[in-house]
C-alpha cells in the first residue's frame, strides 16, 4: 500500500528542541512524587554509604571483645532494615509516579492530536505510528522522572564510596581513582551507541504498527483477494531490521555491562591487595579493610549507572518521538461569540487551501445566504470535501477567510462553533456503548425524545426499533449495513443541528427514495438553518436552493440547478462514464427520477 511506503519516511525524527521541554514538563507535573522518590533513593544511598563503616566498626569491636559491640551489631541491623524500607518505598512511589506521568503525557498527546486539523496528523504519521507514539513511546518516556531521580541519588553512592576510601586510606583511594577514566569511557561509549540503536528500534516498531493497522482496516479486501499470505509478509517485512536493531541494542548494553563486570572486580581486587599490604603493616584494622572492600564495590557503582543510563536513553528517545507529534502546530482559536439567533450566513473570501504543495481550493469567493440549502457539485478532485471542511473549520485555510454570520471562524469560541456547526460524513465513526449514545454523541447531551426525532428524520427509527433492544442495543454488536450506518451519522448530525449543517457526501449509501425522504425530513423536522450538501446526484442538486459548481478548485458557476443544467459541461458532472449516450435529459427529470444517479 502507498501509505505503508511512506511510513518509514514519516517516522524519521526531525530535529527538535521539544524533547527537553517535554521531559521538563513531565518532571514539573510529578515534581512532588519525583521528590519523594528521590528522597527514598537518597535515604537508601545514605544507608548504603554508612553501613560498611558501621559493619567494620562492629567487627573491630567484636574481635577486641570491646564494650559497645552489641550496640554496633544492633545498629547494623537497623541500617539493613532501613535500606529495605527505603527500597520498598522507592519502588512503590516510582510505580505511581511513572503511571501518573504516563497518563499526563498520553492525555497531552491525545488532546494535541485532536486539536489538529485532521490532515495535519495524517501528514506527519500513519495511524499505526500515532498509536505507537501515544502508547509504547509514552510509556517509555514516562519513566524519565523516576529514572532521573534514582540516577541522581545513585551517583551519591559511588561518590560516597570514593570519599570514604580516601578517609580510610588515601592510598586505597589513589588505586581506585586510577581506574575511573576507564569507567567514564565505558559509560560515554554506551550512551553514544545506545541512543542511536534505541531510536532506530522504535522507528521500525512504528513501521510495523502502521502496516498492521492498514491491514486490519482492509481485512475484508485482503480476504476477498486471497492475499493474506502476502499481507503477512508485507507486515513482517521490517522484522529482520527490528531484530538487527534489537540485537544491536542488547549488544551495546551487554558490552557495557561486561566491561563494567570486568573492570569493577579488577578495581576491587587492587584495592583489597593494597589494603592487605597495609593491614600487614598495621596501618589498617580488619574492620577498616572490610569497610574498604565494601566502599570499593560502592565506588565502582559508577558501572551500575549503566542501567540507569540505559533507562534514560530509552526515555529520551521515546520522548523525542512524542515531542515530534506535539511540535505540529495546533489550530488556534479566539473567543469571539456568534451573534444570537444568526441565520447561518456562510461567506468565503478569497479562500485558498494547499495540500502537498498543490492548491486544492484557489481564491474561492462564495456567499451562501442564511437559511439556504446549497449543493456543492463537481468532478472528483474538484475540492468539494475540502470546501466542506473549511466551512466548519475542520481545517484552516492557507489564504483568505471564512465567516459565519459575519464572524471569522478562526476567531469564534471553539465550543460555540462546534455547537453551531454540525457535520455528517460519508463513512461516519460512531461512538458510545448503545445506538442511543451514538446518536447523542456531540457537543451537548440530547434528551431521549430529541434522539428519536432525529433518528426518525434520518430514516433510522424504523430499523433501530427492529433491533432486540431498540435504542439500547449495543453498538458494537448491532448488525448495521453501510446505509444504516450513514443514517445513524445523519441522525447524530440532526440531533445537534445548529445554524449551519454540512453533509459531506452523507447520503451516498442511501437509495434515492430514502434520500428524498431524508431531504424532506431535514426541512420539516430539523432545526432551520443553512445546509451545505456535497452532492453526487443530480436529484440532490435539483432539490437545493443554490448549486455551487466547483472545477479545478475554483467556483465555475453559482446558481439554481435548472439554470446550470442548460450547460452540457454541468450535465457531464452527473453523467455515468460508462453510458455511451452521454449526459442528457432535463433538470426536472433529474429532480423527479426516483432512482437517480448513483455516485
Amino acid at each position: 500500500m502507498a501509505a505503508t511506503r511512506r511510513t518509514a519516511e514519516r517516522a524519521e525524527p526531525a530535529p527538535t528542541d521539544g524533547t527537553g521541554r517535554l521531559l521538563a514538563g513531565a518532571l514539573r507535573h510529578s515534581a512532588g512524587r519525583t521528590a519523594a522518590v528521590f528522597g527514598c533513593s537518597l535515604g537508601a544511598a545514605a544507608v548504603a554509604i554508612a553501613l560498611p563503616a558501621v559493619l567494620g566498626h562492629a567487627l573491630d569491636l567484636l574481635l577486641d571483645d570491646a564494650v559497645g559491640a552489641r550496640r554496633a551489631v544492633a545498629l547494623c541491623a537497623v541500617l539493613i532494615l532501613a535500606e529495605v524500607v527505603f527500597d520498598a518505598a522507592e519502588a512503590l512511589l516510582g510505580g505511581i509516579t511513572t503511571a501518573r506521568t504516563a497518563a499526563w503525557l498520553r492525555r497531552l498527546g491525545v488532546d494535541h492530536v485532536l486539536s489538529l486539523a485532521p490532515h495535519r496528523a495524517a501528514e506527519r504519521s500513519t495511524p499505526g505510528d500515532l498509536v505507537t507514539r501515544l502508547t509504547g513511546n509514552v510509556a517509555e518516556a514516562s519513566t524519565a522522572p523516576t529514572t532521573a531521580a534514582n540516577g541522581v541519588a545513585t551517583l551519591f553512592v559511588p561518590l560516597g564510596g570514593l570519599i570514604a576510601l580516601a578517609v580510610i586510606d588515601i592510598r586505597l583511594f589513589a588505586v581506585f581513582l586510577a581506574g575511573v577514566p576507564l569507567l567514564a569511557w565505558l559509560l560515554r561509549a554506551f550512551v553514544r551507541d545506545s541512543s542511536d540503536s534505541v531510536a532506530r528500534y522504535q522507528r521500525v516498531q512504528a513501521d510495523i504498527a502502521g502496516r498492521l493497522v492498514e491491514a486490519l482496516g482492509g481485512a475484508r479486501t485482503i480476504a476477498a483477494a486471497g492475499s493474506s499470505a502476502r499481507e503477512l509478509d508485507r507486515i513482517l517485512a521490517p522484522l529482520p531490521e527490528l531484530g538487527n536493531q534489537g540485537r544491536r541494542m542488547w549488544h551495546v548494553y551487554g558490552r557495557a555491562v561486561a566491561g563494567a563486570g570486568i573492570l569493577v572486580p579488577l578495581l576491587t581486587t587492587a584495592v583489597l591487595a593494597v589494603g592487605g599490604v597495609r593491614l600487614t603493616h598495621g596501618d589498617l584494622t580488619v574492620g577498616e579493610l572490610l569497610a574498604a572492600s565494601r566502599y570499593a564495590v560502592l565506588a565502582a557503582g559508577l558501572g551500575a549507572a549503566v542501567g540507569q543510563l540505559n533507562g534514560l536513553v530509552r526515555s529520551r528517545a521515546a520522548a523525542r518521538r512524542t515531542a515530534e507529534l506535539l511540535a505540529v502546530p495546533p489550530m488556534r482559536s479566539g473567543g469571539d461569540p456568534l451573534p444570537a439567533n444568526g441565520p447561518g450566513r456562510l461567506e468565503l473570501r478569497g479562500v485558498t487551501v494547499v495540500r502537498d504543495g498543490t492548491p486544492v481550493l484557489r481564491d474561492v469567493h462564495l456567499i451562501v445566504p442564511g437559511g439556504t440549502t446549497a449543493a456543492v457539485v463537481g468532478h472528483s478532485g474538484a475540492g468539494k470535501s475540502t470546501l466542506a471542511a473549511v466551512a466548519g473549520r475542520l481545517t484552516d485555510v492557507d489564504a483568505g477567510a471564512v465567516l459565519l454570520d459575519g464572524v471569522p471562524l478562526a476567531g469564534i469560541d471553539p465550543a460555540q462553533l462546534r455547537r453551531e456547526v454540525g457535520y455528517a460524513f460519508e463513512r461516519p465513526a460512531l461512538f458510545g456503548d448503545t445506538i442511543a449514545e451514538a446518536i447523542a454523541f456531540g457537543p451537548y447531551t440530547c434528551s431521549p425524545g430529541r434522539i428519536e426525532v432525529a433518528a426518525e428524520a434520518a430514516g433510522a427509527d424504523s430499523f433501530i426499533r427492529l433491533l432486540p433492544k431498540g435504542y439500547a442495543a449495543p453498538l458494537a454488536t448491532a448488525p448495521l449495513s453501510g446505509g444504516e450506518l450513514q443514517r445513524l451519522g445523519l441522525a447524530r448530525a440532526f440531533a445537534h443541528a445548529g445554524r449551519l449543517l454540512v453533509l459531506d457526501d452523507a447520503t451516498s449509501s442511501l437509495d434515492s427514495v430514502t434520500e428524498l425522504r431524508v431531504g424532506r425530513a431535514l426541512v420539516r423536522d430539523v432545526r432551520a438553518g443553512t445546509r451545505l450538501l456535497i452532492a453526487h446526484r443530480a436529484s440532490s442538486a435539483a432539490r437545493a436552493d443554490l448549486v455551487v459548481w466547483l472545477e479545478g478548485g475554483r467556483v465555475r458557476a453559482l446558481g439554481p440547478h435548472e439554470t446550470l443544467w442548460e450547460d452540457p459541461d454541468y450535465r457531464a458532472v452527473f453523467a455515468d462514464p460508462g453510458d455511451p449516450s452521454g449526459p442528457g435529459g432535463s433538470a426536472a427529470g433529474a429532480a423527479s427520477d426516483p432512482v437517480g444517479e448513483d455516485r
